[in-house]
């Protein structure tokens, strides 16, 4: 008679389910213990819980399917919550068994005692207390469906001697099939009304797209509409897009932000662009998406949609009258154009230093066609929007919703433990790499070859960015870095180091075509700015006080260095 740990397994099998990422922990030994009889589930020590929830939410980013995560009780699943909410608010499917205290010591302040359910209570979409054997099953059929059927995270919390108990149950398949969501006829009708009779009109996409380019591009045709596309929405829009005019958002590009303001319509498909300042004032709005609580939380909007993205453009396209002017979609596509240019051209070699959007661009020249790049928050996740180029096969996942550091190399993992003949590029920030950098020996120990590129320009870059904007003196922000390269090494991962732009193309070559696990620690320019598509009157106002008062403290040597790297972007 299998225990109740081991009908947990036996359910995640039947399900599909390949893996499992965590560390063993005493109240989980039930757990891992039945993970050791059945090798149809792998189990993936990572060395920080944290990197495990990452590691699943990477997985199931890339997969779409269930990934499930483990933690022992107390500070064991306590690590998880980092990754479990970036999992929650990208809206992909998780499962994290969360062990507890023995049952008969709860509520006694037991040595490591928390309370789960209140603790996961925000970052899912169902937690509950296995308080008995009997219940287990059930709770566990329903904590998957709730995952896979709202795209979030479920959150099973045991004890470990519930987990020992026996238990008669059978193992059950729980498996999704994606729906056919359409919106209501007469809103159909309206929108399409409104459609006909805008002369400008702009499409702004994201990451609600995927699975559906085939009918972005054919709606985009018939409204000769500029598609501008959020950061999530990247991967799945802008590839073979004669509409396309770049990103908007605080990362995008100026061509991305004018086609937003410009237009007299905005047809918003399965995005959730937050920035309210990007949407224009005056537009007549139409969304479209699948969850419709998300309608109208961005911006006002006129005519709503409730409806997958593939579905509701279907029954749209029959309605959409084809004649229209294409100035509009010309003038955007232009801007596009010499944005495009202009950005290109700061990816060039330096004598003096190395610009980080050289490296970016390198990469994305020499990487596979079907490479998963996976790039920290920061700068990193900047030059990665601007110079990684989708093609339709390769992919692009990060913390893009919360904005988490520390996610490349953790979500890598499941990346790569997932599909580990396919290459993975962790595009990790200094601060981001030395946070869970004992995820190093995590690719060590699981031989995991992911490709982990450190753009080392001993700073927190980004945060000093927001400083200068805001006004602010630089401070807190300088990290005092060791050669990652030789780090690697000492792990054993084949470690490369470039100080000089002349040397980086050869390297960057070697670094990729390397069989396993490699670590490129590539020094880059400190003071580069990543410019916003706009700059505001407040911004600024903040660099005006920033140079006054970096002045004032005695670092004037800064606003040279700062003057010097950014004039190719100024003049």
């Amino acid at each position: 008679m299998p225990t109740v740990a081991g009908n947990i397994v036996d359910t995640l099998v039947a399900s599909g389910v390949k893996r499992v990422y965590g560390i063993p922990g005493d109240s989980l030994n039930g757990f891992t213990d039945a993970l050791r009889v059945n090798p149809q589930l792998e189990w993936v020590h990572v060395r920080h819980e944290e990197a495990a929830s990452f590691a699943a939410s990477g997985e199931a980013a890339l997969t779409g399917e269930l990934a499930v995560c483990a933690g022992s009780c107390g500070p064991g699943n306590l690590h998880l919550i980092n990754g479990l909410y970036d999992a929650q608010r990208s809206r992909v499917p998780v499962l994290a068994i969360a062990a507890h205290i023995p049952s008969d010591e709860i509520g006694s302040n037991y040595f490591q005692e928390t309370h789960p359910t209140e603790l996961f209570r925000e970052c899912s979409v169902y937690v509950e207390h296995v308080a008995t054997a009997e219940q287990m099953p059930r709770l566990l059929r329903i904590a998957m469906r709730e995952a896979i059927e709202k795209r979030g995270v479920a959150v099973l919390v045991i004890p470990g001697d519930v987990g020992l108990t026996d238990i008669s149950a059978a193992a059950e398949v729980v498996r999704s099939y994606a729906p056919r969501v359409i919106p209501a006829e007469s809103q159909l009708e309206a929108a399409a009304k409104a459609l006909n009779k805008s002369k400008k009109v702009t499409i702004l996409a994201g990451a609600g797209t995927q699975g559906a380019h085939d009918e972005l591009i054919a709606i985009a045709a018939k409204l000769q509409a500029p598609i501008v596309h959020s950061l999530r929405g990247k991967e799945f829009i802008e590839y073979d897009n004669p509409y396309d005019v770049g990103m908007t958002g605080l990362l995008g590009f100026s061509s991305g932000y004018h086609a937003l303001k410009d237009c007299d319509t905005l047809l918003m498909l399965g995005t959730d662009l937050p920035y309210q300042q990007f949407y224009p004032e005056d537009a007549t709005v139409i969304q479209a998406d699948v969850r419709g609580s998300q309608i109208g939380r961005r911006t006002r909007v006129d005519i709503g949609l409730v409806g997958t993205v593939a579905d509701t453009v279907g029954e749209l396209l029959p309605l959409i009258k084809p004649s229209r002017s294409s100035s509009h979609l010309k003038s955007m596509t232009k801007h596009y154009g010499k944005t495009r240019k202009d950005l290109d051209e700061l990816a060039t070699p330096s004598k003096r230093t190395i610009h980080p959007q050289y490296l970016t661009r390198l990469i994305d020249e020499m990487a596979d066609d079907d490479a998963v790049f996976v790039p920290d928050v920061g700068s990193p996740v900047v030059w990665a929007a601007r110079y990684l180029t989708m093609n339709g096969r390769r992919r692009l996942i990060g913390s893009f919703s919360h904005g988490s550091m520390a996610n490349a190399l953790s979500q890598s993992v499941g990346v790569q433990a997932s599909h580990p003949d396919r290459q993975t590029i962790a595009l990790a920030g200094d601060g981001g790499l030395a946070m869970l950098l004992g995820e190093l020996i995590t690719l060590t120990q699981n031989k995991l070859p992911v490709k982990t590129v450190v753009y080392n320009n001993s700073s927190l870059n980004f945060v000093e960015l927001e400083m200068k904007a805001a006004g602010f003196v630089t401070f807190g922000t300088e990290l005092s870095n060791p050669d990652f390269s030789t780090i690697a090494e000492a792990v054993g991962i084949k470690g490369f180091r470039v100080e000089k732009s002349k040397d980086l193309p050869k390297v960057v070559k070697e670094f990729l075509a390397y069989d396993g696990a490699a670590v490129l620690d590539v020094v880059t320019e400190r003071q580069e700015l990543s410019m916003p598509p706009t700059i505001t009157a407040e911004q600024a106002k903040g660099f005006a006080l920033y140079a006054v008062r970096t002045v004032l403290s005695g670092k004037g040597d800064e606003l040279i260095d700062l003057a010097r790297t950014n004039i190719r972007q100024l003049f």
